[in-house]
């Protein structure tokens, strides 16, 4: 009893403090390959930040220095505002040139163009799931 109010204090302290929580990201054999945090951390299987994703679109490296951006209707620019990419709603990713380069299931399936499952981002926002893979 004593161990579940322990644990039940420490739940409570972290919804206090705003800490986010991390969706697991895997590769096509359920490996952790990262974990993508609900305020938009990127970091690596071991824990260690290697990116940031900003409500605004913005993608930034870990030194927060901007490498990209993410556009409300699902443009992809890299840091000069080039478009390098597409995001469609329906899943399907698109290079800069309208070349689709693989697909995101509604279900965090994360495929290659060829349709061969390369990953896994259940609970990850699509456009987050699709800059970590394709761009």
């Amino acid at each position: 009893m004593k161990r579940i109010i322990v644990i039940l204090l420490f739940m409570a302290g972290l919804l206090l403090c705003g800490s986010a929580y991390a969706q697991r990201v895997t590769n096509g054999n359920y490996q952790t390959v990262a974990h993508i945090k609900s305020d938009g951390t990127i970091q690596d299987a071991s824990y260690r930040t290697i990116g940031h994703i900003k409500s605004d679109g913005t993608v930034q490296d870990d030194s927060y220095r901007t490498v990209g951006h993410i556009k409300s209707d699902g443009t992809v620019q890299n840091s000069n505002y080039s478009t390098i990419g597409h995001v469609k709603k329906d899943g399907t990713i698109q290079d800069g040139n309208y070349r689709t380069i693989g697909h995101i299931k509604d279900d965090g399936t994360v495929m290659d163009s060829n349709y061969r499952t390369i990953g896994h981002a259940p609970g990850i926002p699509l456009f987050w799931a699709a800059w970590y893979f394709f761009f």
